[in-house]
């Protein structure tokens, strides 16, 4: 069965999550890991459950979600994947986060170009990789099947969607995204964001001003 521990984390409240099954396998998703009592404490769960980190994969790169890429690749010697569009906010991490007050290290080039319906093996578990653009140029989600899982980065929040007013982001992609990529996925699956609390597919249908 699929395990999602959730982090909320750096000064912007972004949510990193780690996944695990019963293999001991994981893949840390969106690292935006800022300060060092926040690197410990994935640090301590991952060596407290004997975990085996096998990537990092990001929905986006904008550089609230890639703070703490540098640290766990190199700790952990682990390739970091994310959609190749996506590459821009990569290079331009440190300026990135200038422009919102944070020193922001350098990251280093994407390790492995992630695609649409490519499938991200961990243990006995798959997810599946779904181009969804509008917020970011790159930006994917993540779908868990079996277990009715989405890991849906800045795309769709609870009541609310992701900014489009940065370089590579429309909003009526945006919206045409999620109606037709997200919205035909099953009512009960669960949504998690990329910020705040976790909703559903068919919540999000009736009660989302943007979408109904």
């Amino acid at each position: 069965m699929l395990e999602i521990k959730k982090y909320v984390v750096n000064p912007l409240q972004e949510n990193s999550y780690l996944i695990y099954d019963e293999t001991k396998e994981c893949i840390i998703i969106d690292a935006g890991f800022y300060y060092g009592e926040e690197e410990d404490e994935v640090d301590y769960f991952i060596e407290k459950n004997e975990l085996k980190l096998q990537k990092l994969v990001n929905t986006h790169c904008h550089f609230d979600h890639i703070m703490g890429v540098e640290y766990l690749r190199n700790k952990y010697k682990v390739r970091f994947e994310a959609h190749e569009e996506d590459a821009f906010w990569v290079e331009r991490a440190v300026e990135q986060g200038a422009r919102f007050g944070f020193d922001m290290k350098p990251v280093n080039p994407i390790d492995k170009f992630i695609v649409e319906d490519e499938i991200i093996r961990m243990g006995n578990s798959e997810l599946r990789i779904i181009h969804v653009p509008g917020h970011s140029a790159g930006h994917v989600v993540l779908y868990d099947e079996k277990e009715g899982n989405l890991i849906a980065g800045d795309v769709l929040f609870y009541g609310s969607i992701g900014r489009t007013d940065l370089p590579g982001g429309d909003y009526n992609t945006l919206i045409d995204g999620i109606k037709s990529r997200l919205f035909c996925l099953p009512d009960e699956t669960i949504v998690y964001c990329g910020h705040g609390p976790e909703t559903t597919i068919g919540f999000e249908k009736i009660h989302n001003p943007f979408l109904t």
